[in-house]
C-alpha cells in the first residue's frame, strides 16, 4: 500500500514540497503514481502555496534519441520548466555522438494539453558546440 508524503519547508515560506501517490482510493487528492514497480517514475510537484491550488512547475531531465541518416546521437536536456508560461527555456548539457559536448538552449512551448494526462510539446532547440 501506498503512503501519502507532504513535506513542507517553512523557515521563510519559500518552497512546498507535495507529493501525493495514488493508493487506490484517493483519486481525487492524487498528485502522482507508480509505474511499473519500486523503481518507476515518479512526478514531484512544487508550489509556491500549501493548498496546491496555485500553479506549478517540474524538473525535466530528457535524453532525446537520434538514429537517422542525418544524425546519431543523444542531445540531454535538463531544467526548471515552469509549465504555465508561454514559452520557457531550459538547458542542453551534453550528450553522445553528434551531440558530444553539445551545449544549447531548448525553448519550450505548449501547444495542446487535456487533463493532466495529455500535453504536446513544441521544442525549438538552438544547439552550440563547445570543444
Amino acid at each position: 500500500m501506498l503512503k501519502n508524503l507532504k513535506v513542507y519547508v517553512t523557515p521563510n515560506d519559500i518552497l512546498y514540497y507535495h507529493d501525493i501517490l495514488f493508493g487506490g482510493n484517493d483519486i481525487a487528492d492524487a498528485t502522482s503514481a507508480t509505474a511499473a514497480n519500486v523503481m518507476g517514475a515518479k512526478e514531484h510537484q512544487l508550489r509556491d502555496a500549501r493548498d496546491m491550488k496555485t500553479t506549478y512547475n517540474a524538473w525535466f531531465a530528457y535524453t532525446l534519441v537520434f538514429n537517422s541518416s542525418e544524425y546519431k546521437g543523444t542531445p540531454n536536456i535538463m531544467g526548471a520548466d515552469m509549465m504555465m508560461e508561454k514559452t520557457r527555456d531550459l538547458s542542453v548539457v551534453g550528450g553522445t555522438g553528434d551531440f558530444f559536448m553539445a551545449r544549447g538552449i531548448p525553448t519550450f512551448q505548449t501547444m495542446n494539453q487535456k487533463g493532466t494526462k495529455y500535453f504536446r510539446l513544441k521544442m525549438d532547440i538552438k544547439l552550440y558546440e563547445c570543444y
